[in-house]
């Protein structure tokens, strides 16, 4: 049996004098002829800087963080990241030429397992020492998947799917969805709005369409809905199917049933985006979408003062419920600030100052920007040609950039989140009793 020797750092630095550079020497020979074993603490780069070239080779075969670079060019079975990275690694340790790896993964196959140990040896082998003694120990932590959620739907032809939502209503939801979606058809994309504000459609208005009716059309030996189209925007809404002064007494149900009829019973074609704009809280209506389609990611609108910060604030957690789970890409705030047309340099703040941005900040996601109250905003909607069609002017601008903000964000959470689950309900969600 082989002696083991542990030794210090600080004794390797004394040792580093000429007195005992000779006996340091003889030790290093002797663990390098297998006589001895070295146990040798973390030794700096600073204090191997005097060493004797023979210490220094000796360390240079094996060094935990040339181990650890080593691992980072190599990823875990099934992950995208490497081993480092990714925090598989949870330990290295390295004695003499001995190395020991604890890793875990989440793949719980064989296979899987044995590529992790082969990919761990061979790249320690050829990175940093051909003749190192690995042990490689893997513990496997499965992911579960959570029992309620349940693959979405999707719609054949539709690449995002985005919910305009807001706490209250009175906050301009319609009009940031209606400005949004102009935005990105005058960007090039292809654009859809879903009016799922059963009880009060204004989407047909803004678009100057509510006395237009959508036709049916034979695809593929089904009868469906062609959407209306206004200025580039296919737009489907309960208000087409009903009179300007009927109100629609609808339980949930019958609400739900309309929508998924609008929805899968429409001729969408291919569509970059999705716009839904939601009726304004936390209802029925919001988890008959969610449970129908893969939603992308939610969009919240709220305007700065408190009342309605409070209601954003839920509206947020609504989403980010674990039982919803559906990305919020961010918030926006309408009626930012007025500005008067003939001061278009005078900022000021009837409903408060930058009360969304501070929430989004709170709670940890995105701030899309701002839009102010404008005049010409609200004429824009009343008279069925959004703002955002206005050439040359601050308001058009401002849709712009929230425009861009959004479509960066969809774009940041398709490469880093996977598709969204449509969800299926199986608690009272957010109506349990509060736990005192």
């Amino acid at each position: 049996m082989k002696q083991r020797i542990y030794l210090d750092t600080s004794v390797i630095g004394g040792a580093f004098d000429e007195e005992f550079k000779k006996i340091t020497i003889q030790l290093f020979e002797m663990a390098i002829a297998k006589k001895i074993t070295l146990v040798i603490s973390d030794v700096t780069e600073k204090e191997l800087a005097n060493a004797p070239l023979e210490v220094i080779s000796f360390f240079s075969a094996l060094n935990k963080n040339d181990i650890e670079q080593a691992l980072k060019t190599i990823t875990v079975p099934g992950e995208g990241q490497n081993m480092i990275d990714s925090q598989a690694v949870k330990n290295i340790i390295v004695f003499g030429d001995e190395v020991i790896v604890d890793i875990t993964i989440s793949n719980p196959s064989l296979q899987a397992k044995k590529r992790t140990e082969v990919d761990i040896l061979k790249t320690i082998h050829e990175l940093v020492y051909a003749k190192a003694k690995i042990t490689v120990n893997i513990k496997v932590e499965a992911q579960t998947q959570p029992k309620n959620n349940i693959k979405g739907k999707p719609i054949p032809g539709i690449q995002n799917i985005i919910a305009i939502a807001s706490g209250k209503g009175g906050v301009g939801k319609s009009t940031v969805t209606s400005n949004l979606a102009v935005t990105l058809s005058k960007m090039g994309f292809r654009v859809g709005v879903l009016d799922a504000d059963i009880y009060g459609p204004s989407i047909p208005i803004m678009f100057d369409v509510h006395n237009e009716k959508p036709l049916a059309v034979n695809v593929d030996g089904k009868s469906k809905m062609k959407p209306v189209e206004n200025y580039g925007v296919k737009i489907l809404s309960i208000g087409f199917f009903t009179k300007p002064d009927q109100a629609v007494v609808w339980r949930g149900p019958m609400a739900a049933k309309a929508l998924n009829q609008m929805i899968f019973d429409a001729d969408w074609g291919e569509l970059d985006f999705l716009l839904i704009d939601l009726p304004p809280g936390t209802g029925d209506i919001h988890l008959s979408i969610m449970q129908a389609l893969p939603i992308t990611g939610s969009v919240v609108v709220s305007t700065p003062q408190k009342i309605a910060l409070a209601d954003a604030r839920k509206g947020v957690a609504m989403f980010q419920q674990e039982s919803i789970n559906v990305p919020v890409l961010g918030i926006i705030e309408n009626m930012a600030y007025f500005t008067p047309k003939e001061l278009p340099e005078h900022k000021y703040f009837i409903f408060g100052k930058e009360g969304a941005k501070h929430l989004a900040e709170d709670l940890q996601v995105p701030f899309l920007g701002e839009i102010p109250l404008v005049q010409s905003v609200r004429e824009a909607g009343d008279f069925g040609r959004p703002a955002a069609m206005q050439t040359a002017t601050f308001v058009q601008e401002a849709f712009n950039k929230v425009t861009q903000n959004v479509a960066q964000e969809v774009v940041r959470r398709n490469s880093d989140l996977p598709p969204t689950d449509a969800i299926k309900i199986t608690t009272m969600a957010g109506c349990a009793a509060v736990k005192k």
